[in-house]
């Protein structure tokens, strides 16, 4: 009962992001998850639609500025990524395949970017259960840690949103610690972070023209696209252009951000022991090696106002 009752005490207010994380995860690591197939299969598709949701407490002329703005520096950000990334790789011995993918996590959305170059870059199962178990971990870490370091720097919501959104790994994650600064860090954070997703695309179609000139085999036509990124859009379009729909679109998005909520309880209730055993030292060294590296680079560039 412990996951269905997770679930619904999820839905009321009172119930913070970290708070439904931390709980999820007991469940997964104590007694279990006996509906994992299930909530694993839930779990994306209600992550689509509380971003879709989101946009539709948002102005679209906003969105459309903070992703302009932000173009450049998540290009230069994804490159630097993904460099010293493998550099890292190379260093402590982690081998190709899950570098890579720890690196594309760390340089774009996490696991939502692993799932969508796991099927042109074919690694071993246990890669990807090393890659995503380490970006798991430190999106966790992060929901938490990230809201109390930009109080302690003075961030404020427009720094705090844009710093999230470009060193935080999953959207969930970002969109979580973003809703606990505020407002206007959850907007800048969304918009940025959802931008910085479309990269997935060019990146997949990178990652097989690199895997075919190698002379591998490489499926064709399965990765995921991040379609909901269109949602978001056509939902603050709709809000922005049709002005009777605002008080409207406001409740949808308060609703979206308990869905949120719900969401992040079971990412962590879809945790498996299994997983958390794949993570080695050396992929997990790696990732952390990696994040607080783009973490503090991206807040430094920040905070001299460099970007902005």
């Amino acid at each position: 009962m412990l996951v269905p009752l997770g679930a619904v005490l999820s839905l009321f207010p009172f119930v913070s992001t970290g708070v439904a994380l931390v709980a999820g995860v007991l469940v997964a690591v104590g007694p279990g998850n006996p509906y994992g197939a299930l909530t694993r299969r839930v779990t994306p598709r209600l992550l689509a639609l509380a971003v879709v949701g989101l946009g539709a407490g948002m102005d679209l002329r906003v969105v459309a500025a903070v992703g302009v703005q932000g173009i450049g520096y998540t290009v230069v950000g994804i490159a630097a990524c993904l460099v010293l990334g493998m550099l890292l790789t190379r260093a402590l011995g982690v081998s190709r395949e899950a570098g890579l993918l720890i690196s594309i996590g760390t340089a774009i959305c996490g696991g939502s970017a692993i799932a969508a170059v796991v099927p042109v870059l074919r690694p071993k199962e246990h890669e990807v259960s090393v890659a995503l178990g380490t970006v798991f971990l430190l999106n966790a870490v992060a929901l938490f840690v990230f809201p109390a370091v930009g109080h302690a720097v003075g961030l404020d919501a427009h720094q705090f949103g844009l710093w999230s959104a470009l060193a935080i790994h999953d959207t969930s994650s970002v969109v979580g610690a973003a809703m606990r600064y505020g407002p206007k860090a959850l907007e800048v954070a969304t918009t940025v972070k959802l931008a910085r997703a479309l990269w997935i695309v060019p990146l997949t179609v990178a990652v097989g023209a690199w895997r075919r000139r190698t002379g591998a085999e490489v499926e064709q036509g399965r990765a995921r696209r991040p379609w909901f990124i269109l949602g978001f859009i056509a939902a603050a379009a709709l809000v922005t252009w049709v002005p009777a729909l605002r008080p409207a679109g406001h409740v949808v998005a308060a609703v979206s951000r308990q869905a949120l909520v719900l969401t992040l309880f079971l990412i962590g209730a879809n945790l498996t022991r299994s997983a958390v055993r794949a993570v080695g030292v050396r992929p997990l060294a790696q990732g952390v090696g990696l994040w607080v590296c783009m973490a503090g680079l991206s807040l430094g560039a920040i905070a001299l106002h460099i970007i902005s």
